[in-house]
């Protein structure tokens, strides 16, 4: 037998292709189900029925593939591969996207100006209140992040005090945001001239 033979098989269809198929769909289906998930908690209204729509419609076509070979003890092993596989890829992408923003809120028993400098520098505006512990002082300095950014916000916090607790919360909604980017500085250089020219 051939293997053009052997692929068009009923045989070979119905006993390896077929759970090829379910397994396939349903990592598409589960990873764009995540990924909706995501869109919902990050209030991405418009983008969270997008994925919706194609996820039901990758669902339907594996789930019917189900229905149609109950006998294939294969398809179970398929859907269920194909869901845990989805989940995991669903969860990578969306840390490799880091999509949202991030509430930070640091405790430290240390002189916060540095911190707050630094992070000022930066481009992250600060909130910075003064609150007591069981045993001593300590100072809380809250910032919201782009997710994407998080990393260098605790490397800056790590090198001023690695000893310092901190949390970190998604945020939803946010009224007004200030994300640093590379030409912040640049661009409140150049306002501040031209408001000088103007006032001249």
């Amino acid at each position: 037998m051939d293997i053009l033979s052997l692929l068009t098989a009923p045989e070979f269809f119905g006993l390896v292709l077929i759970p090829i198929f379910i397994f396939l769909a349903r990592v598409l289906d589960v990873t764009l189900g995540t990924i909706r998930i995501i869109f919902v908690s990050k209030g991405f209204k418009y983008l969270a029925p997008i994925a919706g729509f194609f996820e039901v419609i990758v669902w339907l076509l594996a789930i019917t593939q189900i229905v149609q070979n109950l006998t294939n003890f294969l398809n179970y092993i398929a859907y269920g591969a194909g869901f845990a596989a989805g989940t995991f890829m669903g969860i990578y992408i969306e840390n490799r996207i880091a999509m949202g923003n991030l509430s930070v809120s640091i405790l430290t028993s240390k002189d916060p100006r540095d911190l707050i400098e630094k992070l000022e520098t930066s481009g992250y505006k600060t909130t910075s209140i003064h609150a007591m512990g069981k045993k001593s002082s300590v100072e809380m300095i809250f910032t919201v992040v782009k997710r994407k950014k998080l990393r260098g916000v605790m490397n800056i916090i790590k090198n001023f005090d690695p000893n310092a607790f901190y949390s970190i919360e998604d945020v939803k909604y946010l009224h007004e945001i200030h994300i640093p980017h590379a030409r912040h500085h640049t661009r409140r250089k150049l306002l501040s001239v031209m408001s000088r020219r103007k006032g001249k």
